[in-house]
C-alpha cells in the first residue's frame, strides 16, 4: 500500500528504486584491562590507526575534490587533534585496550561538542564517524558504509558522513534519504554537489524495510513507499519534463520578460571550476578561500601559494565577475594559529571577520596575495568579509583592502541580523551586500544548521528570513548598489524566483542547481516573481510560504 512521508528535500531530482541501508554501526569494543607492559605497544597500535584514518580521509577528498576535499581535510584534523591522541594514550596507560581507549576518549570529546552549543554540537556526526573508522581498524572488522551492489539503489541512513557522501557512485546510488541532517549540512550540500537527488530529516525513514521500492522526489522532499504504478507514471513525467527545460534553458539568467538575474557558482577552490564553467555560470559568487588555510592549520600560507591558487580561479572567468571571501575562520572551521581554543561558545565568538581583524597579518596577506593574482587579468574581482555585524565593522574591512592596494570592490556578507537591519549604513563603507542565508538563518532563529531536530528553522522559505532578505535588498536598491544571495537558498529554482521578486540582484549557487535556476527563471515574468514574493512574506510557516508561491507562480 503506498504511503507518503516528507522530509526536507536538499537536492533536485528523481529517484525511483529499492531501498539499501547504510552499513551498521562499530560495535562498542569490550572494556578489558591490558597488562602495564602492553602499553607501549597498545599506543603505538592506536597512533597507526589514527594515522591511517586521516590519511584514508585526505585520499578520499583527493579524489572527489572541491568542496568534499575541504570537509575530509578537516576531518582528518579531527582525527589527529593533538589533545584526543593525548587522552587516548592516557587511558592506555591506566589499562585501556587501545581500541577501548579510543571509544571513551572520542566519547568524552564528544558530549563536550554536544553541550558547547549548538553550532559545534553538528560536528557530533563527523566525529562519530572519524571514531567508528578508527575503531573499526583496531577491531580488524570492515568499516561500515555505503552497502555493495551490482544495482542501483535508493540509500537510506540515519545521516551520512562527509567521507561516505563524496564517494557515492551516481551510477549506483540513484538517490539518499537520510533521518537526520539538514538543508545546509555538509551531506546535503555535497549531494547538490554530486547531482543526486536527496531528502534529509525524514523521521522514520530507517525503518522502510530493505528491497522495498521508494520514489524520492528531492525536489518537494517526499518519499512515497510502495508507490503505485500511476505514482511511477507521474513521477517519471515530471522528470522528463524538467529535463526537458533544462535541456531548453541556455545563456544568462533572466526571466522570460528579459529582466536579467546573472546566476553565479559558489566553489571551494580551483578544482570545482570546470563544473562551474560546464554549468554556464556567468562568474563566481562565492569563493571560499578556506581550502588552502585548512591544508595546514598550524600556520597560515604563504603569500606565494595563495596567488597561484587565486590566478586559477580568476583566469577561468576573464570578464566575468568573481566574489572571493576573505578566510572565514571559527566556528566548526578552527584554525590553531588564528581562532581561541576556550571559547564557550564559538559560533558567537571570534569568528570570520572578527578573527581577521584581531590577527591583520592574516588578512593583510591574503588581500595582498590577491591583488597580485588580479594583475593583469580583465577579470572583475570583489572581494567580501564574512560575519559583518556592522558600519564599523565594514569600515575596518575596507581599509584594510586599501591598505593592501587592492583594486577590486569591497562587500560585506548579510549573515548576521543586524548587518541585514542595517544594510543602508553598512553600504555607505562597502559597494556590495551579499546574502549568506545558511548562517542569516542560523542566527535569527538560533538554530543550528547541522542539526536535524531544529531543521524547520533553517528552512530558506521561513518568512522571517525572507523579510530580512527583503530588508537588505530594499536597502541595497535605495543606495543604488547590488544585493546578491550566495547561500544555498539560491539552489531552490521556486524560491530562487521568490528571492528575485524580493530584488535580490545575483543569485550563486553550487554548479549543479545552475541549470534548474536558469530554467524556472526563464518560465515567469519579473512581476510574477515580485507577486509570489509578496505571497510567501504574507504566510507565517515556511510551508505555507513555499505554497503560496508556488499557487501564484502556477496561476492557481
Amino acid at each position: 500500500m503506498e504511503t507518503t512521508l516528507r522530509g526536507v528535500g536538499v537536492s533536485h531530482g528523481v529517484a525511483i528504486g529499492e531501498v539499501r541501508h547504510m552499513g551498521t554501526a562499530v560495535l562498542e569494543p569490550p572494556a578489558k584491562q591490558i597488562p602495564a607492559e602492553e602499553a607501549e605497544r597498545e599506543q603505538g597500535r592506536a597512533r597507526q590507526a589514527v594515522e591511517a584514518v586521516a590519511a584514508d580521509l585526505i585520499a578520499r577528498g583527493n579524489l572527489a575534490g572541491g568542496e568534499a576535499q575541504a570537509v575530509l581535510e578537516a576531518q582528518a584534523l579531527m582525527a589527529q587533534d593533538p589533545e584526543l591522541i593525548a587522552d587516548v594514550e592516557r587511558r592506555i596507560v591506566v589499562g585501556s585496550s587501545a581500541e577501548r581507549a579510543v571509544y571513551d576518549a572520542f566519547a568524552s570529546y564528544r558530549a563536550l561538542l554536544a553541550g558547547a552549543g549548538e553550532y559545534l554540537a553538528g560536528r557530533v556526526a563527523d566525529l562519530d564517524d572519524v571514531r567508528n573508522r578508527i575503531v573499526a581498524r583496531l577491531l580488524g572488522v570492515p568499516m561500515p558504509g555505503v552497502p555493495d551492489s551490482d544495482e542501483p539503489y535508493v540509500l537510506i541512513a540515519r545521516d551520512l558522513a562527509p567521507a561516505d557522501t563524496a564517494l557515492l557512485d551516481p551510477s549506483l546510488v540513484l538517490g539518499f534519504v537520510t533521518e537526520e541532517g539538514g538543508p545546509t549540512s555538509h551531506s546535503a550540500i555535497l549531494a547538490r554537489a554530486l547531482g543526486v537527488p536527496a531528502v534529509v530529516a525524514l523521521p522514520g525513514a530507517g525503518e522502510i524495510t530493505e528491497g522495498t521500492v521508494v520514489a524520492v522526489d528531492g525536489s518537494t522532499g517526499e518519499v512515497f513507499v510502495d508507490p503505485s504504478a500511476e505514482k511511477r507514471a507521474v513521477m517519471e513525467a515530471t522528470a522528463a519534463e524538467r529535463r526537458a527545460a533544462l535541456s531548453a534553458s541556455t545563456g544568462p539568467g533572466a526571466t522570460s520578460d528579459g529582466h536579467k538575474v546573472p546566476l553565479l557558482a559558489n566553489i571551494g577552490g580551483p578544482a570545482d571550476v570546470p563544473a562551474a564553467v560546464e554549468a554556464g555560470a556567468e562568474g563566481v559568487g562565492l569563493f571560499r578561500t578556506e581550502f588552502l588555510f585548512l591544508d595546514d592549520s598550524a600556520e597560515a600560507p604563504s603569500q606565494e601559494k595563495q596567488i597561484v591558487a587565486y590566478r586559477q580561479v580568476l583566469e577561468a572567468f576573464p570578464e566575468g565577475r568573481v566574489v572571493v571571501r576573505v578566510l572565514d575562520a571559527g566556528a566548526d572551521k578552527p584554525l590553531a594559529f588564528l581562532t581561541p581554543a576556550d571559547e564557550p561558545n564559538p559560533a558567537l565568538g571570534v569568528r570570520g571577520l572578527r578573527s581577521l581583524l584581531e590577527h591583520p597579518e592574516v588578512l593583510r596577506t591574503q588581500l595582498t596575495a590577491l591583488a597580485k593574482a588580479a594583475e593583469g587579468l580583465p577579470v572583475y574581482l570583489e572581494v567580501m568579509a564574512p560575519m559583518v555585524a556592522d558600519r564599523v565593522d565594514a569600515k575596518a574591512f575596507a581599509d584594510a583592502c586599501r591598505a593592501a592596494g587592492l583594486r577590486a570592490k569591497f562587500g560585506a556578507m548579510v549573515e548576521i541580523p543586524s548587518a541585514a537591519l542595517r544594510a543602508r549604513s553598512i553600504l555607505q563603507e562597502v559597494e556590495f551586500l551579499s546574502l549568506g542565508t545558511n548562517d542569516l538563518a542560523q542566527y535569527t532563529f538560533a538554530a543550528d544548521r547541522q542539526v536535524g531536530a531544529v531543521a524547520r528553522l533553517q528552512d530558506p522559505w521561513q518568512p522571517a528570513l525572507l523579510d530580512l532578505v527583503a530588508l537588505s535588498a530594499e536597502g541595497a536598491k535605495a543606495e543604488g548598489k547590488s544585493c546578491g544571495v550566495c547561500g544555498e537558498a539560491a539552489s531552490d529554482p521556486l524560491l530562487a524566483c521568490v528571492l528575485t521578486g524580493l530584488g535580490v540582484t545575483s543569485l550563486s549557487m553550487g554548479a549543479a542547481s545552475i541549470p534548474y535556476v536558469r530554467a524556472a527563471l526563464a518560465t515567469y515574468t519579473l512581476a510574477q516573481c515580485e507577486r509570489a514574493a509578496s505571497a510567501a512574506r504574507a504566510a507565517d510557516t515556511a510551508e505555507d510560504a513555499r505554497s503560496a508561491a508556488r499557487a501564484v507562480l502556477s496561476g492557481e
